[in-house]
């Protein structure tokens, strides 16, 4: 009873993990439901394989097969591949549940593991890659890689060059760059602050002052509360009244 308990508990509790760590960082509900169905299907064929007259080579073409439409059907991130690889494995441990009894347990410890730690935000986090679309046809990858750097300002580690167009005077570059320590400082320091903007309407009624907006000034759509007068602005004459639209 426990050779086949013992393997589904440890595909539940593994597949719960591994789900729950990739909405949290990625934030996709669709690719949510096809983990955990990829994952139990998976699970319940094999399964039904291993306990049938049925080569493993057949079972295993099968899934891979389903796996390999089901990745080409929509466009998504290497990132959700490779959970995509991970509830197969899971399933797959589960369902032949191989060797002595703590082989599955083990192994799905070590899957998910693995993915919470490679794909943990404190990994690599200032490294990005970013399909840009320049509206000037550079050939020269040097100026090209100067162009890039101070628009983006970041520091371009590698770049491939997929189209320039003479014509549309267009280029689209893939590129792997590295975001500065003054450029994360500056976006944290932005989101704090645009966090604060948002909750302070609910608190001014209860008497509490505006936060304060670092530099650059805040955008004027965000701005609440009265206008500041400007001491450099010409002082108005009292003569020049109007009344009734009239001067």
């Amino acid at each position: 009873m426990w050779n086949i308990a013992l393997p589904l508990l440890a595909d539940l509790v593994a597949i719960t993990l591994v789900v729950a760590a990739y909405f949290r960082r990625h934030q996709r509900r669709d690719l949510v439901l096809a983990y955990v169905a990829l994952n139990i299907g998976v699970l319940a064929v094999t399964m039904m394989l291993s306990s049938a007259p049925v080569g493993a080579g057949l079972g295993l073409g099968l899934f891979g097969i389903l796996s390999i439409i089901r990745l080409r059907s929509d466009s998504i991130t290497q990132e959700e591949i490779a959970y995509y690889f991970v509830a197969l494995a899971l399933g797959l441990l589960a369902g032949l549940h191989p060797g002595p009894l703590w082989v599955t347990p083990a192994l799905s410890a070590l899957l998910v593991v693995a993915m919470l730690t490679v794909d943990h935000p404190r990994v690599l986090p200032r490294a990005r890659r970013q399909l840009l679309t320049l509206d000037r046809a550079v050939p020269a990858e040097s100026e090209l890689r100067a162009l890039i750097e101070q628009r983006l300002d970041v520091d371009v580690k590698h770049l491939i060059v997929e189209e320039v167009d003479f014509v549309r005077d267009v280029t689209v570059v893939d590129v792997r760059f590295r975001r500065r320590p003054e450029q994360e400082t500056t976006a944290a320091t932005s989101a704090a602050a645009t966090d604060q903007w948002q909750q302070w309407p609910a608190g001014a009624a209860a008497g509490q002052s505006a936060p304060s907006w670092p530099s650059p000034a805040r955008p004027v759509a965000d701005r609440v509360g009265p206008a500041v007068s400007n001491p450099t602005a010409p002082a108005m004459d009292p003569s020049n009244s109007y009344a009734g639209g009239q001067r």
